[in-house]
């Protein structure tokens, strides 16, 4: 009777501890940062004020109009190795998780054991014994202060801050196979104009050979013309060496050896600039969307609940231990009721004393939770500076190309009429040639101006955070 009145005692108090438990540490609050309220870059170009549409940013490279990107993004999404390491540690956060939460629930564990012994014969007692126990163990240490509560809510911080990195890396990577993809088209394109340029000029080559063979003119102009076709000629290695360096690493970013993309990538396409209009939203919007900025927000409410789990050790642990079993010195009987056996150990552990050193842990994790802090608005402050950047590069480039194409159509007509009047005598042939150079130079630099038109459009959707949709939510293998 005084056993059962003690197990009641004990579990009155027990409940009565949690009935007026306490969560210590500091309750996380989403830093309330002021975002400006518009971009302060001019929005032209196909930009607008209008409201971020999820849709479109999350398949934002459909706009460009590529079958062949877009199964280039397809395969990078299933295989990349980034994403893939990305995946895993996703999944190591979310067992983490698991694993701290499981800390809150009582701990169950089965023994079973026979024991047979035989003393000697030459002893007074010379006999055989028989023992046989059966019991269940639980341990259960009370959450009176929170402390598994806040590593429960630190890892479940973790988990999501995991599942922002992931997508992240998503946008980085697609990003990334998209920019690749536009450089290869445009070297391709830029070796496509050094080879017009070259033909045109060895045609104009073997017209100042047969003119220099018949002496009509000197070997000044036939060297000037061989030199021009040589300076022509050697930019075409460079090319296809970036040729083949671009063809690489779309491989690689898709998970494939190098040159296992090289046939479907060999015939070159033209460079279209798509017409869209391109809704930016407002600061306080991308900043909702980034990532990398929710991510740095879920690392501030994790390292915020760890403030928590270091206080509570500031605190007495009370644990309840107890067990229940048969025990009997024969087998018979072990299943009959008198051979039941039961235990209670209830039990508080404080450290009263440790020289310091568990605030000193608490301190440890405040200057973490601070450090946490400055990388979230240091994270905002990154975030508006790459839109801003990116919204100025995509509108001034579309200006510059403007006028690079301005300058290719008349560079081309200056060649023309160059070319005519030197074949009709009215001048040199070093007026071709300053012609032909500056078409090729103008023309190369019209082709790397549309191939960067598209690369900062890319940077622009990257910046807004595109590439990931909160309808398709992060799945994680179980």
């Amino acid at each position: 009777m005084n056993s059962h009145r003690l197990t009641f005692r004990f579990t009155l108090l027990a409940l009565t501890l949690l009935a007026g438990c306490t969560t210590v540490g500091p309750d996380y609050k989403k830093p309330d940062i002021a975002a400006p309220k518009i971009w302060t870059g001019k929005l032209e170009g196909g930009l607008t004020q209008q409201q971020l549409n999820p849709d479109t940013l999350s398949q934002w490279w459909k706009t460009l109009g590529d079958p062949t990107l877009d199964s280039f993004i397809e395969r990078a999404i299933i295989a990349n190795f980034d994403l893939r390491t990305a995946e895993a540690q996703l999944r190591q956060a979310r067992a983490q998780r698991g694993v701290t939460g499981s800390a809150r629930f009582p701990t169950i564990g089965a023994k079973t054991s026979a024991t047979r012994t035989s003393s000697s014969e030459n002893t007074a007692t010379g006999s055989t014994s028989e023992f046989y126990s059966s019991a269940f163990d639980a341990a259960w240490e009370l959450d009176i202060f929170g402390g598994r509560r806040r590593a429960l809510e630190a890892a479940e911080a973790d988990f999501q801050a995991a599942q922002e990195m992931q997508r992240d890396i998503l946008v980085s990577v697609l990003a990334e196979v998209a920019i690749n993809y536009i450089e290869l088209r445009t070297f391709q394109s830029q070796f496509l104009v050094a080879e017009k340029n070259l033909s045109t000029q060895l045609e104009n080559l073997a017209i100042v050979q047969a003119q220099f063979d018949a002496g009509a003119i000197l070997e000044l102009d036939l060297d000037r013309a061989i030199s021009n076709v040589a300076s022509t000629r050697s930019e075409l290695p460079r090319l296809k060496q970036t040729i083949a360096q671009a063809k690489n690493r779309l491989a690689v970013l898709i998970g494939q050896t190098p040159g296992t993309v090289d046939k479907e990538l060999d015939i070159s396409q033209p460079l279209l600039t798509p017409t869209v209009q391109i809704a930016v939203g407002v600061p306080a919007e991308v900043l909702r969307r980034r990532p990398d900025v929710r991510r740095a927000e879920r690392q501030l409410a994790a390292e915020t609940a760890r403030i928590g789990v270091s206080t509570a050790e500031l605190y007495p642990k009370f644990t309840l231990a107890g067990t229940i079993g048969l025990e009997s010195l024969s087998l018979s009987n072990v299943t009959a009721s008198d051979s039941s056996t039961w235990g209670i150990s209830p039990s508080v552990q404080w450290n009263i004393f440790d020289g310091g050193r568990t605030r000193q842990k608490i301190d440890i994790q405040n200057a973490l939770q601070e450090k946490a802090m400055v990388q979230y608005e240091a994270s905002i402050l990154g975030a508006l500076e790459e839109v801003e950047n990116a919204i100025t590069a995509f509108t001034q480039e579309q200006l510059r190309h403007r006028s690079l194409v301005v300058s290719a159509t008349a560079a081309e007509r200056a060649v023309n009429i160059a070319q005519a009047r030197y074949e009709a005598g009215a001048s040199n042939f070093l007026t071709v040639l300053d012609a032909q150079r500056t078409l090729l130079s103008t023309q190369d630099r019209r082709t790397t101006s549309q191939g960067t038109i598209l690369s900062n459009l890319v940077r622009l959707y990257k910046s807004l955070g595109g590439g990931w949709s909160s309808k398709q939510p992060v799945q994680v293998e179980n």
